[in-house]
């Protein structure tokens, strides 16, 4: 008898030592598409199989409504473990002590992923890089030639940027030179942050004291992307910009890679041209953003969040889900190199482009900036019609945000 019990006290501890070892962590993502999440799953698949003390639990979010249920999740204490963000919300989250800090995990990788400094709030690391996305410059070739360009033109400043674009404006009935956005939220601001940060012009001083929006340098840039729209641009949502570039009635669009998986998957027949932002006399910059993964604070398991995401941000994987989404902008610098990306013109383009890339400031009164950027340009577009008066009352509404 009290050998039986000896093995059954031996075998509970064993196999409860076991069972108390596995753990569960839950990643909530947003990538939902039927031709990608697949590729989400398999990966998951492997990294349990690889660690079998590890199970995953992955939940679907949408961008309608995933911001409200992040912060839905924070405020009632069931966050996840593992969670995708946009640039744009990390510090609005980390600055509330709801995102693990993951600096000292970060230096090892420092050099070979680009994006950290969207992850960096107040000189600590929140995130890691995964997938980033930029906008580079799309052209419809054959309309150049209309216009009476060589084969080889692209234009390599802005002075020719704008003469080609006129030049297709003029070529005839419901055919424009530009794709300029309607006032549509979280869009437009990308639009003039690259005619904004190309000419040179900041948003805040070196020191980060003051916001300096409303310089000669901004003005330039809000003037010539006002002339743009004036005078040869086909005014729509982005969607029907891009419907309208795919059909041939526009000569430039400013877009991002998901045009390529139009393209593809539409089989849509276009001379495309794709190339860097023109500046005042070199390329100039872009927009940047991103997807990021981060280990929630509250999390009871970090050590195997880690060991995930570190997993899925792999540059193997990473340019396996580049496959399946058909993106152009990994951030392991590795993945950038495969052939994949070498082998495609236009996705080397998107890769060059992001090495030329700003994205906003790291501020949780972002979203808030961004409104009042967006609305200066709207009126700059379709309200008054004047330049340095709209920046100069976005410059005070921000200075007010920072101050707060």
């Amino acid at each position: 008898m009290n050998k039986r019990c000896l093995l059954t006290v031996l075998l509970y501890w064993l196999f409860g030592a076991s069972v108390q070892a596995s753990e569960t962590i839950e990643w909530w993502q947003f990538w939902t598409d039927p031709g990608v999440k697949p590729t989400i799953q398999a990966m998951v698949n492997e990294f349990e199989q690889a660690n079998p003390d590890i199970e995953v639990k992955l939940t679907d979010l949408t961008w309608a409504n995933g911001h409200e249920k992040i912060v839905i999740s924070f405020a009632s204490g069931k966050a996840p473990d593992v969670l995708e963000l946009g640039s744009d919300w990390i510090a609005q989250f980390a600055v509330h002590g709801h995102l693990a800090e993951t600096t000292a995990d970060a230096l090892k990788d420092s050099a070979d992923f680009r994006g950290w400094s969207m992850a960096t709030y107040q000189g600590k690391v929140y995130a890691r890089p995964w997938i980033l996305g930029t906008r580079v410059l799309f052209a419809n070739r054959d309309l150049l030639t209309k216009a009476g360009y060589e084969e080889d033109f692209v234009p390599a400043d802005q002075q020719e940027f704008k003469e080609a674009a006129f030049k297709i404006g003029n070529l005839g009935r419901n055919i424009y030179g530009w794709g300029s956005n309607t006032a549509e939220k979280h869009r437009l601001y990308k639009k003039f942050l690259p005619f904004f940060w190309t000419t040179g012009a900041q948003l805040f001083t070196d020191d980060d004291k003051y916001c300096v929006l409303s310089s000669k340098k901004a003005a330039d840039a809000l003037l010539l992307y006002k002339e743009l729209h004036d005078s040869c641009g086909y005014v729509a949502t982005q969607r029907g910009i891009e419907d309208a570039f795919l059909d041939g009635k526009i000569g430039f669009i400013l877009s991002g890679d998901w045009l390529l998986k139009r393209i593809e998957l539409e089989k849509r027949e276009i001379n495309l041209v794709s190339t860097l932002m023109p500046g005042p006399r070199f390329p100039g910059r872009s927009f940047l953003g991103g997807e990021f993964l981060a280990v929630t604070e509250a999390s009871t398991h970090k050590a195997a969040a880690a060991k995930l995401i570190e997993f899925i941000t792999s540059p193997e994987n990473q340019v396996r889900f580049c496959k399946a989404s058909r993106s152009a902008n990994p951030s392991s610098k590795t993945a950038q190199e495969d052939e994949y990306f070498r082998s495609n013109a236009h996705l080397q383009t998107f890769i060059k482009q992001i090495a030329m890339a700003k994205h906003p400031p790291v501020d949780p009164n972002w979203v808030e900036m961004e409104t009042a950027i967006e609305e200066a340009v709207e009126d700059a577009l379709f309200g008054s019609g004047l330049i340095a008066e709209p920046l100069m009352k976005a410059r005070i509404k921000i200075d007010k945000l920072r101050r707060r």
